[in-house]
């Protein structure tokens, strides 16, 4: 009887392709650890046109463990169905800003909030109008969502443009409502739901977690 021949792991497996979402001026996948230099040059050129519209930046919040430390969270939050985070490139894969889905609330709510933001030499350009339609789909179609929240400063005229023209409507105004710029600031409310929007192809069917690509740990 001729051996039985040993059975060892794979030490290297395939590298998945990302999980991509595909407009016709952007497209978008999950952050990995290679993005780290794009992605501190692209902050640190624009640090002065980001700070005054989000929370104040720790003094790491450009290192290289601060970003790994950033990515490993996206992919746990990813695999627990609590965000689902995105860097935006154009088409030649210039790295040009984020967006993301956070504060994901199943049950009764089927709710998420929506946050973004764009590098300066890419800012009023459109790339964030591209952007926001797949997002907005990828929550309702793939993520079975019922609602999308987004808030934004009350002198943020392009930011409320923006949703404004991608099918938001303005429900309200919050005192206080986040810390921005190391003060407490006042916001308007925006919020889209499913039934605002035109499905591409019927009533999603309920969907489960999506599993966070393979790729997250991508190499340096």
């Amino acid at each position: 009887m001729a051996p039985q021949r040993k059975s060892f792991p794979r030490l290297f497996q395939p590298r998945a392709d990302p999980f991509r979402l595909t407009g016709d001026r952007v497209f978008l996948r999950p952050p990995e650890r290679g993005d780290y230099e794009a992605w501190a040059t692209l902050r640190a050129g624009s640090r002065d046109f980001l700070t005054p519209w989000e929370p104040s930046w720790p003094s790491d919040a450009l290192s290289r463990a601060s970003f790994r430390a950033r990515v490993v969270r996206y992919a746990e939050d990813w695999r627990t169905d609590q965000a689902y985070n995105f860097f935006i490139f154009t088409h030649d894969e210039t790295l040009a800003g984020g967006i993301g889905l956070s504060n994901l609330r199943r049950g009764v709510s089927e709710t998420a909030s929506l946050g973004y933001w764009i590098g300066q030499p890419f800012a009023r350009q459109r790339y964030m109008s591209s952007t926001l339609p797949l997002v907005i789909d990828f929550a309702f179609q793939r993520l079975g969502l019922h609602r999308i929240d987004a808030a934004c400063l009350p002198t943020n005229i392009p930011s409320r443009s923006l949703l404004a023209r991608a099918g938001f409507h303005q429900e309200g105004y919050a005192r206080e409502y986040l810390c921005i710029a190391g003060k407490w600031q006042d916001h308007v409310l925006f919020a889209i739901l499913r039934g605002d929007r035109s499905p591409a192809s019927g009533d999603p069917e309920a969907v489960q977690p999506l599993p966070f690509p393979a790729s997250d740990a991508g190499e340096d």
